[in-house]
């Protein structure tokens, strides 16, 4: 009985563990995210057309290095295994690259800051982001192959991730304050956040362990498929195209959604400290609905679940849109959001390590590095895309970062980003999943490539 609790409370740390590794990533990605469009127009006082712009070709160059940094986690052969290494080496690059991007010096010209932007804003998303959180994806189809045990890893990297989301929403702006609500006092708050980064990459590379191996338990070997070969059995595996797809849009909605809450408190709420009572709601209960996922998951499958989730998110939306401000509503249309992303994100980073398998299955190619890097090359896509929508539709809105009241068009822009296009995007999910079957193929996908011996798992 004893070696079983052991057992149990060491899969537990293990769990929590892989989540901590999302926490460290969303203490950078929910800044770019949520504050990065505010602080380049409102404190370093950049044109945010010009930042959209530079943000959309910059994710070109972010999606290309994620294809490298996939090819990369392949071939990677250490004791550690293939992709826990990357997180040790990157994450103190990781925090300081993070601090550097919210350092713009103000006293510079226009065009002196716009190349600073660039440079520091392709440092992060580019090479750091890039060469952690690739790894950081490709983990949970190295750690096991049991369908349920991937569900429940990406609930923890949910439930972390989220943690991660709320700490960045509810401790920046007062951190900001804290410090003289000025250029510097963002340099010194994500000095803090930097070092509370480091520490989440650590747990997760000291609490994980890698245990898939591919072709009969030959380690390397995946590593050794060619670039063409693999790319060419991307493109036959079609889940993985219709995840790539979905996560592209996801994130496109994520960063026209998450940077328009700041001036949706600001602007049409009247209060831009309600950024922390909006996301905090929202944060809180997918959390809590987290903890509820993994009997639905169990029950119903993981892209039912996931369907579910984008119904709950639209309604959440119109409630949000017919609430006229006031402010019972608004907390309804949280609660109501907050459940439908618990469902999408438990679920979503799960089916994507599914589609590895099937690809294996279907072309007996196997790259764990190469299929997340590929997918995160779609979704950066995707985030940059939304980046320069966010600065596009602001700036044809007429938008002034300076101005006391902003014009009725500038409002309607703001509303159009953080309600219509998260809409229209969970609709369009909702038609991709009509054709996603691989819930009920899976288990004879995995038998089949057992009777082959392509693939097992240490015991």
């Amino acid at each position: 009985m004893e070696s079983k609790s052991k057992l149990t409370l060491s899969k537990v740390i293990e769990r929590f563990s892989y989540g901590c590794g999302d926490f460290g990533c969303n203490i950078i990605y929910t800044a770019m995210s949520a504050f990065l469009m505010l602080y380049y127009t409102d404190y370093a006082g950049v044109s945010a057309l010009a930042v959209g712009t530079i943000m959309m070709f910059s994710r070109v160059f972010d999606g290309v290095s994620d294809i490298f940094m996939g090819v990369i986690v392949d071939r990677t052969k250490s004791k550690f295994g293939k992709a826990r290494p990357w997180l040790l080496r990157m994450c103190i690059p990781f925090a300081v690259s993070g601090v550097l991007l919210f350092s713009v010096p103000t006293s510079w010209a226009a065009t002196p800051k716009l190349v600073y932007v660039f440079i520091t804003y392709n440092l992060v998303s580019t090479v750091i982001y890039t060469a952690i959180n690739v790894p950081y994806s490709a983990l949970n189809a190295l750690m096991t192959q049991d369908p349920y045990e991937r569900s429940v890893l990406s609930i923890f990297r949910n439930l972390l991730a989220t943690a991660g989301t709320l700490t960045i929403n509810m401790c920046t702006l007062p951190l900001v304050e804290y410090f003289g609500d000025n250029a510097p006092a963002w340099t010194k708050t994500f000095c803090v956040l930097g070092i509370l980064a480091v520490a989440a990459f650590l747990i997760n590379f000291f609490g994980t362990k890698e245990r898939v191996k591919s072709a009969g338990g030959q380690e390397g070997k995946g590593g050794d498929v060619p670039f063409a070969v693999g790319i060419k059995a991307l493109f036959k595996n079609k889940y993985w195209i219709m995840m790539t797809g979905m996560l592209a849009l996801f994130f496109l909605m994520y960063s026209v959604n998450g940077g328009a809450t700041v001036y949706y408190a600001k602007d049409i709420l009247g209060d831009r400290n309600l950024v922390g009572t909006i996301n905090g709601i929202f944060n809180v209960v997918q959390i809590a609905g987290m903890f509820f996922i993994a009997m639905l998951v169990k029950k119903y499958g993981k892209r039912n679940v996931f369907a579910m989730g984008l119904v709950l998110n639209t309604v959440g939306m119109m409630v949000l849109n017919y609430s006229g401000g006031v402010m019972w509503l608004i907390v309804v249309s949280s609660v109501i959001r907050g459940v439908g992303n618990a469902c999408g994100g438990a679920t979503m980073w799960a089916m994507v390590s599914d589609t590895i398998d099937y690809g294996e299955w279907k072309t007996g190619v196997r790259t764990e590095g190469l299929v997340n890097s590929a997918c995160s090359f779609g979704y950066k896509i995707g985030n940059g895309i939304g980046s320069a929508l966010l600065g596009l539709i602001l700036e044809i809105g007429g938008y002034v970062g300076e101005a006391v009241q902003q014009t009725s068009s500038a409002l309607a822009s703001i509303r159009i980003c953080f309600i219509w296009i998260p809409v229209a995007v969970y609709i369009t999910g909702l038609v991709i999943m009509k054709f996603y079957h691989l819930d009920e193929e899976f288990a004879g996908i995995i038998e089949d490539l057992k009777k082959r011996g392509k693939v097992k798992e240490e015991k």
